[in-house]
């Protein structure tokens, strides 16, 4: 067994208002599996770059392994996979290379193709064996599951559960789930390690958040009441220490006595008062309320919004899945599934009207609104201001949804190309939710989503019943909202 010591770890980015992290300590096994989650912008990667002393900070991080990280910077997608896969780990033994393929389900002639040519899921699995294929190095893998389609996901999945020594970003709960023996947690306002899967950290920040609220509300009662007894005994105080005044006769010590005993017994309380005030700041510091989102939903006149029959993709009279036939009509949430390369995306643009090639029938009802959301958005760029007035947004609208996503204010004076791929995504879901659309069409909208974000995508989607179509792999998340699942076959 060996150690990550972390202490006294302080980051803060150049011109930000508060540090990323502050006087940190952590112990981490270099044998653990660990899993690590959090909300998008609460410095996951910001971390993982730290122990690759990637970024200057003040503290010390002792560690006993070397660090790899994936995803690995490429400068260059057009070579040859085998060429690529030396420039970045020179010295590799191909046959550990093609061991770690072999369990990962690549073929061998895969290196022998340019990569640029490759599927994501092609990618990313040959990546994670070149990971792997040097022994001796604790691991930092940072989101893989983006580009892999659920056969994938099981095979990484089963494929790094057979593994130890790495720290594995990921917001796939199911994915994560299956893998991991201990869970780092970048909470609202601290950092938890514990031992178990995301449904024990879920299951225990559950509690916790209970206790809080518990808490909160006994706190509350009684401050009412020590405010109201408060009240009572200045009032009285007040009124025997006026008897001493008027006609007649009267014991003037007597009632200065009683009414400084009403006074402090007054101040006493005061001070239970602001006790129980003090308590109840220290509490909800670290609830992550999960906010409702509201969609605009439009009604249209038609039954069926879109109608397909003997429906293919065809190039040069190749059909890429077998022919389908599906309609989508008000209300219904339509999840299409296939291996990646299998016609999903090419569904999409086909509606959208893009010029891809098809066959058979379909039909899309006139005057249909479509909201769309991108599997691909590294184009966009300037700041948030900008992105409202070129897709010309309801800006109060836009930056409420984007607060209840986990933006905070500040970063909306951040250029977009400094975002994490999570906020950049945001972004257009956030633009979408806040678009009027009778037909939402989101292209694979949970990658780099967090896990309190799909939460609340899965909420809103349940209590309003947009009419959707979606590409997506998380399988807890299909479990919930899909009407309907079409699977594509090659």
């Amino acid at each position: 067994m060996a150690l990550i010591d972390i202490r006294n770890l302080t980051f803060e980015y150049p011109g930000s208002l508060e540090p990323v992290f502050k006087d940190l300590d952590l112990q981490l096994d270099t044998d653990w599996k660990l899993g690590f989650i959090g909300r998008n912008g609460y410095g996951k990667t910001t971390f993982l770059k730290l122990l690759m002393d990637q970024y200057p900070y003040k503290g010390s991080i002792t560690k006993s392994l070397p660090m790899a990280y994936f995803p690995f910077s490429i400068d260059d997608y057009s070579i040859m996979t085998l060429d690529l896969l030396e420039t970045l780990q020179p010295n590799f033994e191909l046959w550990r290379l093609q061991r770690e393929m072999n369990l990962l389900e690549v073929e061998e002639e895969t290196l022998y193709r340019p990569f640029s040519i490759l599927s994501g899921g092609e990618q990313t699995k040959i990546l994670l064996a070149l990971l792997f294929a040097e022994e001796e190095r604790f691991l930092l893998i940072d989101e893989p599951t983006n580009h892999l389609d659920i056969h994938g996901r099981d095979v990484v999945a089963k494929y790094l559960e057979s593994k130890k020594g790495f720290i594995l970003v990921s917001h796939d709960r199911e994915f994560i789930n299956s893998i991991v023996d201990h869970i780092l947690t970048i909470e609202k306002s601290k950092i938890v390690l514990q031992r178990g899967t995301y449904d024990t950290w879920e299951q225990n920040k559950n509690l916790e958040d209970k206790y809080e609220l518990e808490q909160n509300q006994k706190l509350r009662k009684e401050i009412r009441r020590l405010k109201q007894s408060a009240r009572e005994k200045s009032t009285w105080s007040d009124k025997v220490e006026a008897t001493k005044i008027g006609s007649g006769p009267t014991d003037r010590g007597y009632i200065g006595h009683m009414a400084a005993k009403m006074m402090k017994r007054s101040k006493t309380i005061e001070k239970r008062y602001e006790k129980a005030i003090e308590e109840k700041e220290k509490l909800l510091k670290n609830i992550e309320t999960i906010d409702k989102l509201q969609m605009n939903v439009l009604n249209h006149h038609a039954k069926q919004y879109i109608n397909a029959e003997d429906f293919t993709i065809a190039y040069e009279n190749n059909n890429i899945f077998k022919p389908i036939q599906f309609t989508v009509e008000k209300g219904d949430c339509i999840v299409f599934k296939g291996d990646n390369g299998s016609g999903k995306s090419s569904i999409i643009k086909a509606i959208l009207g893009e010029g891809v090639p098809w066959q058979g029938r379909f039909e899309i009802a006139k005057g249909i609104t479509i909201s769309y959301v991108p599997q691909k958005f590294n184009y966009v760029n300037g700041n948030i201001n900008e992105f409202v007035n070129e897709e010309q947004l309801d800006k109060t609208k836009f930056l409420t949804i984007l607060r209840k996503l986990g933006f905070s204010r500040n970063q909306f004076e951040i250029p977009i190309e400094n975002f994490s791929m999570g906020q950049k995504k945001k972004i257009f879901l956030a633009k979408s939710i806040c678009e009027e659309a009778h037909l939402f069409i989101w292209d694979e909208p949970l990658n780099y989503i967090d896990v309190i974000s799909r939460i609340q995508i899965e909420n809103m989607i349940l209590e309003y019943s947009p009419t959707m179509i979606l590409v997506e792999h998380d399988r807890r998340f299909i479990e919930k909202v899909a009407t309907d699942i079409i699977e594509l076959s090659k």
